[in-house]
């Protein structure tokens, strides 16, 4: 329960360089020197001591951190790099999500894939990419999820597109 508490401290508090950073420290993170944390960001509740953020990282307003999905997870963010506001890392149960040193993650992307160092990326455009035979909130796993999708072909996407 403190962890919660000191998290929604370090969200609206101010600090991004000292307050902040301290608090998720308190919390478990793993958080390097001169540590940029902007306002309401979201570095994951349940395990918080599975983010690692190295020196000189900037966070983004908004931003989110998530190290688990059906289990926990690591994610690293090395040195120097960029979070952008609105973005999103996402990090399965048993894998790595590293964010290389220098990388650029632009306002509004979801990664959930490691970015390697000095790389930019951005939000993509969305598009419609499988049908959902298994809806994930009823999948036992995310296996049993991604076994559930039905990829469409381009033709396919596109009478999608149309229908709604």
């Amino acid at each position: 329960m403190t962890n919660r508490w000191f998290h929604l401290l370090a969200r609206f508090c101010p600090g991004a360089t000292t307050f902040r950073p301290f608090l998720h420290r308190v919390r478990g993170v793993k958080i390097g020197r001169n540590v940029f944390i902007g306002e309401e960001v979201y570095l994951d509740n349940e395990y918080p001591e599975c983010i690692e953020i190295q020196d000189d990282v900037q966070i983004s307003i908004r931003a989110i951190v998530i190290a688990h999905t059906r289990g926990s997870g690591k994610v690293i963010v090395e040195k120097a790099a960029f979070i952008g506001p609105n973005s999103v890392l996402v990090c399965g149960a048993g894998r790595l999500l590293r964010i290389g040193a220098g990388a650029v993650v632009g306002a509004g992307s979801v990664v959930t894939k490691s970015v390697p160092a000095g790389l930019y990326v951005g939000p993509g455009p969305t598009q419609p990419l499988a049908r959902v035979g298994m809806p994930l909130p009823l999948a036992n796993t995310m296996e049993e999820f991604w076994a559930g999708l039905i990829p469409l072909s381009v033709g396919n996407a596109d009478r999608t597109e149309q229908k709604h």
